[in-house]
């Protein structure tokens, strides 16, 4: 196995471990305070942060200073990469220091501006206000952490920093609900009802969790001769270059997080709305970032290789192969979570005073979500291919766009068609379908990605498995569901339903010969995601 292939294992299992963890946090918290008013501030009081770090810290940032810090290692040596760490760590507080302190200050007006709905339920907005000053500063800690994994990652040390999100899931749980029973005298170990002040420890837990992200990753920094400096200066070329590399990212970045701010100001004005579609979104992710990453990061080296060799075949046929992968397996996973979606939402989140009603909605958006699962994970494999292709233009003008597409999505299907939280749902799924369409345009203009027949027929054989299997997975879930009561009734369908779709649908695949069934039985023999990138 590859060390290419290698990392990119311990990179999948470090993010699956993230996922599953993430998922048990919101499980959490979605039973401690239920779907309404209490989580929707909580999420909204995350909002802004969390939005700053997909932006800044784990998007543009990270990215850039991984290029530039290697790049200065291998040609400058050791000495001026780890000043140009300490010269970006020092900008970095100064910077974000500024920033945490204007979003305090100004926390009531950016709240206000951004979930103006909140106004209609009493004490919500003042909660949501309080909760956006506790969690600013979270944005710090996550931006010096961003930094310290891109010169992990360019001394390759993958593990840890891939691993330091599940470090931040399991200490915000911990520390959140010890502190929201320290807060709250309402609750009790034994019968836990909780108002809005445990909302205000749970938010502390989130603040010390995103330390503890860097905290964790900072001895292996120090082990590998990195030692701090407090180092300013803004002329300096390295950072320039971080910079310049930065900018087409954060602007195509930019522009996603414009549509997830207008699509919270549609949800505020429906109680509950935001945590339906957070909880929803959550099931949507999982099989994106436990698929979707390893693709990713067996499929870019090559891809890269391919572009410096001047190989543009051998690049849109590592793409193409990416592609017919991540359509392979979330095509499957799209139609099993549409059809077992009630139940799958009843096992994880109806628990406490996550409600029946709640499930039901939250199901309505797992639903819609589904429907643009294809076309987000082709997105995450598409938008790198342009930069290595050094085509930045491309995927920002398609982001641009998005913007407008998916305003005029959320007026017509939730103003004009009453939709409601599903409209919104289906307007960023359709948005991820048509994105991903006009990549695929720009793209094959510089590359082949296959001929057309072999994709009708590959997606046709796709399709056609997964509708089956999904069909037969409700049906399986239906009747073993029935042999018992309550909540074990529930778990053993879902079981059923689960077993009986993956299994048929890799039978129908095998059966189908799509060349990805077999590729795949290789892989789950072999553990290496390789084995099937390139297996065809």
């Amino acid at each position: 196995m590859s060390s290419v292939q290698q990392s990119s294992g311990i990179v999948s299992l470090a993010v699956m471990s993230s996922r599953v963890l993430g998922l048990v946090r919101e499980l959490i918290f979605a039973a401690m305070f239920g779907a309404g008013k209490f989580l929707d501030a909580f999420l909204a009081g995350f909002q802004i942060p969390n939005l700053l770090r997909d932006l800044f810290a784990e998007g543009a940032l990270s990215t850039a200073f991984t290029a530039t810090f290697t790049k200065l290692w291998e040609t400058d040596g050791e000495k001026p990469a780890w000043a140009l760490l300490n010269l970006m760590l020092s900008t970095v507080i100064l910077v974000v220091c500024a920033l945490c302190i204007l979003g305090i200050l100004f926390a009531t007006p950016i709240v206000h501006v951004t979930n103006f709905g909140f106004h209609q339920a009493p004490g919500k907005f003042e909660l949501a206000v309080d909760l956006t000053r506790i969690m600013f500063p979270f944005i710090l800690f996550v931006s010096l952490a961003a930094a310290v994994m891109g010169a992990l990652n360019a001394r390759f040390v993958f593990g840890l920093p891939a691993s330091a999100s599940t470090v931040f899931n399991a200490v915000s749980i911990v520390f959140g609900v010890w502190f929201a029973f320290m807060f709250d005298p309402q609750a009790d170990w034994r019968h836990p009802r909780f108002g809005p002040r445990a909302l205000y420890g749970v938010s502390l837990g989130v603040l010390l969790g995103g330390g503890a992200q860097l905290a964790v990753q900072m001895p292996a920094l120090w082990r590998r001769g990195f030692r701090w400096r407090w180092r300013i200066d803004f002329r300096d070329e390295a950072l320039r270059r971080v910079w310049r590399l930065m900018w087409p990212s954060f602007i195509a970045g930019s522009a996603i997080q414009v549509n997830v701010l207008v699509n919270g100001m549609f949800a505020s004005e429906i109680d509950g709305a935001r945590s339906w579609l957070a909880c929803a979104f959550r099931l949507t992710q999982f099989p994106i970032g436990v698929f979707g990453v390893a693709i990713v990061m067996v499929t870019l080296p090559a891809a890269a290789r391919h572009h410096a060799r001047d190989d543009l075949k051998a690049f849109g046929r590592a793409v193409e192969e990416a592609l017919r992968l991540a359509f392979f397996l979330t095509l499957p996973a799209a139609a099993g979570l549409f059809a077992l979606a009630p139940e799958i939402v009843r096992a994880i989140y109806r628990h406490g005073a996550f409600s029946e009603s709640a499930a039901v909605q939250t199901a309505l958006a797992l639903r819609a979500y589904v429907m643009g699962l294809a076309g987000y994970a082709a997105i995450k494999i598409l938008v790198p291919c342009f930069y290595a292709l050094d085509r930045p233009r491309a995927p920002l003008k398609v982001s641009l766009l998005g913007i407008a597409i998916n305003l005029l999505l959320n007026i017509t299907l939730v103003k004009l068609l009453h939709m409601g939280h599903q409209g919104l749902a289906l307007s960023t799924a359709a948005l991820a379908t048509v994105n991903f369409l006009q990549l695929v345009v720009y793209l094959s203009r510089r590359v082949s990605l296959g001929c057309a027949a072999d994709w009708y027929e590959f997606t046709a054989k796709v399709v056609f498995s997964a509708g089956l299997s999904a069909a037969l997975a409700f049906l399986a879930a239906r009747v073993a569901g029935d042999r018992a009561a309550g909540f074990t009734g529930l778990l053993l369908g879902l079981a059923a339903g689960l077993t009986t779709g993956a299994g048929s649908y890799l039978l129908l695949t095998a059966l189908l010969r799509v060349p990805e069934s077999a590729a795949l039985w290789r892989m789950l023999r072999r553990g290496n995601w390789g084995s099937v990138v390139g297996g065809r």
